[in-house]
């Protein structure tokens, strides 16, 4: 398989000292990671239709004051693979009070796959407790 760059759009929401996120972990390394809600650019789709598209299909959200931050590269292995993509980072609220329920969990569609999206306490990610990525996102929390 030829390697490749991933175009991805990931929506940073904050609220009330927390941070919106699903978490994961390498299967090979069995690392833990929390990671902003979003996904693929597909061809012909802007990154902030992409975000909102995401959002919609993962856990049927509407999203409203979305701000472009900024672009980085993230470079990482997983499960033992080098990856490469290409982050368009926003700002973003939900429309719906619903998704501010900071103990709710939220069934989260990711293909095939079902997980649970949730407000993680940003002063976890800060300190070092709970990692974050791509780890550049870091600088753009609200202190």
């Amino acid at each position: 398989m030829a390697k490749r760059i991933r175009p991805i759009a990931l929506g940073l929401i904050e609220y009330e000292g927390h941070i919106f996120v699903s978490a994961g972990e390498d299967p090979k390394t069995h690392e833990a990671f929390y990671r902003f809600l979003g996904g693929g650019i597909e061809f012909g789709e802007t990154s902030q239709s992409a975000l909102s598209r995401e959002f919609q299909e993962e856990i049927q959200a509407t999203l409203t004051e979305i701000e472009y931050l900024c672009c980085m590269d993230n470079i990482f292995t997983y499960n033992g693979k080098p990856k490469h993509e290409l982050v368009q980072l926003f700002r973003a609220k939900f429309v719906e009070p619903k998704f501010y329920q900071l103990q709710a969990k939220f069934r989260l569609v990711e293909g095939n796959f079902i997980k649970q999206a949730f407000w993680l306490e940003k002063a976890k990610v800060l300190s070092g407790e709970a990692r974050l990525v791509p780890e550049s996102c870091l600088k753009f929390l609200e202190k």
